[in-house]
């Protein structure tokens, strides 16, 4: 697959045509990782961040959003609860909350370590390095980082940096990779000023950093956001626009599968939002493998409210985990045993 491919398919816009790019998404999904669909544990441990990130409802500059971080109780029970649903993995996510502590967050994963033996997946944004190692020490197996574009121009506009500190996530996730860390990025869809040269470019960079989790959703716009509020903050002519639809991410889920075949790519919950009825299933059937199931307890998830509308925040765990495990089984798939380990990861250790 090579950048013209991408081009093409990424503007195709004839059905029947399009009906080729799922099939073969599908079959290289089967070949290389198989049936299975893995189920992720979410916990949303804090809605706390010192970022002001253009597309993000839980930035720093969100004043009128209750704010809350998890005690380590509730977390590890959350994790119990994961273990007793057969989950062989949990992903921890938060917004840049300096208060997740090294100390704090490495006595954590070692409790969760010790109580179920997970896999554990961290989604804390950009650390510091003494941070990263000393949770890798503790037990994370896995990091989720997303580059969000991987054109330098528009990220600045959109991600800017902290006072004194160069962001630079592909080049953390290198770092992140080299601390033994199984690693994942991803990009959201349709950002204002995104072309379908850049969309390219990401998708070769999905490639180039030779990632093990892959997570690709749609540009959601958030009101309580800079970028949500006031429209593009890079504009671009109406035909390079990339739309930020249902359609362009099942593309990249398809696309991303035939470039990395090896990756382990979830049908996210931003998708799911798009179409709430089929949304996940579709995307399983182009190209993705994984499903993350929230473990949040309710009355934190509208709380993380990284763009609204968010699908399933009334719903309790054990009505997530049976409403994911039917649409799995619904569409001839198997639900996942164990961990999860990327292919791409346990071709290389």
């Amino acid at each position: 697959m090579n950048r013209t491919d991408l081009l093409a398919w990424l503007t195709c816009g004839n059905e029947d045509e399009l009906e080729i790019l799922w099939q073969r998404a599908d079959q290289v999904r089967q070949r290389y990782v198989g049936s299975d669909v893995h189920l992720r544990g979410l916990i949303e441990i804090s809605n706390i961040c010192s970022r002001v990130c253009g597309y993000c409802g839980i930035n720093a500059a969100n004043t009128a959003l209750e704010r809350y971080r998890m005690q380590s109780d509730e977390i590890l029970e959350c994790a119990r609860e994961a273990y007793g649903y057969g989950y062989g993995s949990i992903v921890i996510q938060a917004g840049e909350d300096p208060g997740i502590t090294k100390e704090w967050m490495s006595s954590l994963i070692r409790n969760i370590k010790e109580e179920t033996g997970l896999a554990i997946t961290l989604s804390l944004g950009e650390r510091s390095g003494d941070e990263l190692h000393a949770w890798k020490e503790a037990g994370a197996d896995r990091y989720l980082l997303r580059f969000e574009t991987s054109n330098r121009r528009l990220y600045d506009l959109i991600h800017p940096s902290l006072p004194g500190i160069v962001s630079d996530r592909i080049e953390l996730l290198r770092r992140l990779r080299d601390m033994g860390y199984e690693i994942g990025s991803g990009i959201m869809i349709g950002i204002p000023g995104q072309t379908y040269d850049d969309l390219a470019d990401d998708i070769e960079m999905f490639r180039s950093l030779d990632l093990d989790m892959i997570g690709v959703g749609p540009y959601i716009p958030h009101q309580a956001t800079p970028l949500g509020a006031s429209g593009a903050v890079h504009t671009v002519a109406e035909c390079h626009q990339v739309p930020n639809t249902e359609a362009m991410t099942y593309k990249v889920v398809a696309l991303t599968r035939l470039v990395c075949p090896l990756a382990n790519i979830p049908s996210t919950t931003a998708l799911a939002t798009l179409n709430t009825a089929s949304g996940r299933e579709k995307g399983l059937n182009r190209g993705a493998n994984i499903l993350m199931p929230n473990m949040t307890p309710r009355k934190y998830r509208a709380l993380y409210e990284i763009y609204p509308a968010k699908v399933c925040i009334d719903e309790t765990a054990a009505e997530c985990r049976s409403c994911m495990s039917h649409r799995i089984l619904s569409i001839g798939r198997s639900i996942g045993q164990g961990r999860g380990d990327s292919p791409n990861r346990t071709r290389v250790a």
